[in-house]
């Protein structure tokens, strides 16, 4: 089983990241489950959402203790919650900064600064599918197409933000290969 956890603050769309890389492995042929974990927090402060990628049924019912991968929306977050906290030897760190240089031995961080491309693009700094499609870039777990699947569905009911997004994966698709 994979196990993933998005760290981001609330409005930054790490819940609905969850939803969409879940979507997206789905149309892989996996089994998935997805979900968040936030209290009464505003805007602003940490979350946490989930994510369990397999090839057969999942079963556990439990927030994520020791992922395989963390997709961290902001790198602010290392200085207010212990963001390494349960990963698994030999994991893997997608961060959006331009030049981040935590060392962790056995750790190893691929950062990439998805705010400004999806500021330009978006006009507001969300950057849910921008680091979803640095994850499946970067891992092959999941095919472009399918992370494209996703996002029309996440975003079926908003059609100008749905065109946006499909707009920014064709960007990023020219600017990180």
């Amino acid at each position: 089983m994979i196990e993933i956890r998005i760290h981001g603050k609330g409005g930054q769309g790490a819940v609905m990241a969850a939803e969409m890389l879940a979507k997206a492995a789905f149309y892989e042929g996996s089994e998935v489950q997805a979900f968040p974990s936030f209290g009464v927090e505003r805007r602003g402060a940490p979350v946490e959402s989930y994510v369990r990628i397999d090839k057969k049924p999942i079963r556990l019912r439990s927030h994520i203790y020791e992922p395989d991968y963390l997709i961290v929306f902001d790198h602010h977050l290392f200085d207010v919650v212990d963001v390494y906290k349960g990963l698994k030897k030999n994991g893997l760190v997608f961060v959006n900064a331009l030049d981040f240089k935590q060392k962790k031995k056995n750790i190893t961080v691929i950062s990439q600064d998805m705010s400004s491309l999806v500021k330009k693009y978006l006009g507001r700094d969300i950057v849910n599918t921008a680091m979803i499609y640095l994850f499946a870039q970067q891992t092959g777990l999941i095919r472009l197409e399918n992370v494209i699947k996703a996002v029309r569905e996440v975003f079926h009911d908003r059609p100008e933000l749905m065109k946006k997004n499909l707009k920014l994966l064709k960007v990023l698709e020219k600017e990180l290969n």
